[in-house]
């Protein structure tokens, strides 16, 4: 199973991220759910959602605290939230960040595996509004193909319309242009022995 949980700002998209990706699982064939985590939360409060793929059906029906990857949509939020609580070891941080993961990994010692990509840069100059979401599933499949971005076509499209072509233009770019860094976590543990 794949869990993921996504960190992003109300009104940003992290539901629809989630949704987005259940669904073209489960037009795969694969067994998916996708949720949020709401509170009192309004437009601009921190938010989590969460999705979960698999080959067989899902019978948890609880929060990803352990994900494999995790999605922040807003940069801000890496500084406000501790986003890499429980992600596993082998996970990968996946952030919309104008500054590379050497940059991130120096200022907020994070360790696990790292893909960045200036989505907001991206989603302006594609869409025209600085709105992420379906611009971090890009990077999201650059850092763990889950499936090929192509198979997100028929979602997009059932969703946005006749706006799908240029979030999936958006989506592409942030593929191409998404910078992968390894995990530190080896390298460390070879220091200490």
């Amino acid at each position: 199973m794949i869990e993921i949980r996504f960190h992003g700002r109300g009104g940003q998209g992290a539901v629809t991220s989630a949704e987005l990706l259940a669904r073209t699982a489960i037009n795969l064939g694969q067994f998916a759910q996708a949720f949020p985590s709401f509170g009192p939360e309004r437009r601009g409060a921190p938010v989590v959602a969460f999705c979960r793929i698999d080959d067989r059906p899902i019978r948890l029906r609880t929060n990803v605290n352990h994900p494999d990857l995790v999605l922040v949509l807003d940069p801000s939020i890496l500084r406000l939230v501790d986003v890499t609580a429980g992600l596993k070891e082998d996970g990968v941080l996946i952030s919309n960040t104008r500054y590379t993961g050497m940059e991130i990994r120096a200022e907020l010692g994070i360790l696990h595996a790292m893909a960045t990509v200036d989505a907001t840069r991206i989603a302006l100059e594609e869409l025209g509004l600085p709105i992420t979401n379906t611009t971090m599933l890009g990077a999201l499949l650059k850092a763990d193909e889950i499936f090929p971005p192509a198979e997100l076509i028929e979602p997009l499209r059932a969703r946005f319309g006749r706006v799908s072509e240029k979030n999936f233009k958006a989506l592409m770019r942030a593929y191409e242009e998404t910078q992968v860094l390894p995990s530190a976590f080896s390298r460390k543990e070879a220091r200490r022995g």
